[in-house]
């Protein structure tokens, strides 16, 4: 199975499936001497671990990794950087009925025409389980990042269907972020969200929404046209996130209500820097960046376990119905914003390290 790994300079390379016995990341090319400890990775995942609130999956995991090489007394080695995280607890029973039929909006008959087998179990390869591995390796890139250029990456949740926030991305902080369940920065906002997924949950249904991501303190000159432009692997890194639909930067389709006069980020002089005066691009020109915050948003969708009667066909090709069954999120995207800062610190730390 192709397509497991990312990054050129700084390669992350996942492994693992739902319901085995564990998963986890190969990262290679991360620097030396580089103060790394299991704690430093921990505080990630435990923003990505299900079960957090009454919005989460119950399944319960903890998630607790461990680093078993390239690190020594505490500092990285500059040797492959090898994370596991043990599946601790599965409910395989939960999709034994499921081995033989195909599940709406999952990859269950993708990944059989493309491989002739497939794990049943939680969606095996598919799941978005596996972006828990994702997220210890973003852990690592997000501290270079911060360590060495002063790069602050922070996501939120700006809308649930059409309950959108008013904050905008200048304003917003981690604390903000942080302090509501749904991390969402604005708190009437988070309530209404919360109010209306519990809501769609009882009435065994999902929703979908869009998380901003905004990156600070981005210095100028990261990216490599033609095929490597910084926005250009962003949004490859963005879509390989389980129920991503799409990403836009800056105005993004916004953009077709704008003439070029009222559009173009006209440049300055600040504080003895060239800068843009607006940042209507989000921050990347020509696939490199301006030195402006980076500014996106991915939309994702509903999760496509419901508990709602569906149709579907099974292996013999016949018509059947099905209600979900198992552990599973009404909404993805409280657990989806710290996937979306790993996968964009990932990105952009390899950016960084191939200067």
């Amino acid at each position: 199975m192709a397509g497991n790994s990312i990054g050129k300079k700084f390669k992350l390379t996942n492994w693992g499936e739902s319901h085995g016995k564990a998963l986890g990341v190969i990262i290679d090319g991360c620097p030396p001497l580089l103060e790394l400890k299991e704690k430093d990775i921990q505080k990630e995942l435990d923003r990505r671990r299900p079960g957090q609130n009454r919005i989460s999956t119950p399944r319960k995991e903890a998630d607790k990794v461990e680093i078993l090489s390239g690190v020594f007394e505490g500092k990285t080695t500059g040797a492959p950087i090898s994370l596991i995280i043990y599946n601790k607890n599965q409910k395989n029973k939960d999709y034994k009925e499921l081995k033989n039929l195909y599940r709406p909006g999952h990859a269950d008959f993708t990944y059989e025409k493309k491989y002739e087998i497939r794990d049943p179990f939680g969606g095996g390869r598919s799941s978005a389980r596996i972006t828990a591995g994702n997220v210890a390796g973003g852990a690592i890139a997000k501290k270079i990042l911060l360590e060495k250029k002063g790069v602050e990456i922070l996501a939120y949740v700006k809308q649930i269907k059409d309950i959108k926030t008013p904050v905008d991305s200048i304003s917003i902080t981690k604390r903000k972020i942080e302090k509501t369940p749904i991390r969402c920065p604005d708190k009437n906002t988070a309530d209404k969200m919360m109010d209306f997924i519990e809501k769609v949950a009882a009435e065994g249904d999902s929703v979908g929404g869009i998380i901003e991501c905004v990156i600070k303190n981005v210095p100028p000159g990261l990216g490599e046209p033609i095929f490597h432009k910084l926005n250009a692997d962003l949004a490859h890194a963005m879509m390989s996130i389980n129920a991503a639909r799409g990403i836009e930067f800056g105005k993004g389709f916004d953009t077709i209500n704008y003439l070029g006069s009222e559009l173009n980020d006209s440049y300055i002089i600040k504080g003895g820097k060239i800068v843009t005066e607006t940042n209507h691009t989000g921050g990347i020109l020509g696939g490199i960046s301006t030195g402006m915050d980076i500014v996106f948003r991915v939309v994702f969708k509903p999760t496509p376990t419901i508990k709602k009667e569906q149709y579907t066909v099974n292996k013999n090709s016949e018509p059947v119905t099905f209600q979900g069954k198992g552990r599973h999120d009404p909404c993805v995207l409280p657990r989806a914003v710290p996937i979306v800062e790993a996968m964009a610190a990932i990105i952009l730390c390899d950016h960084y390290l191939s200067e």
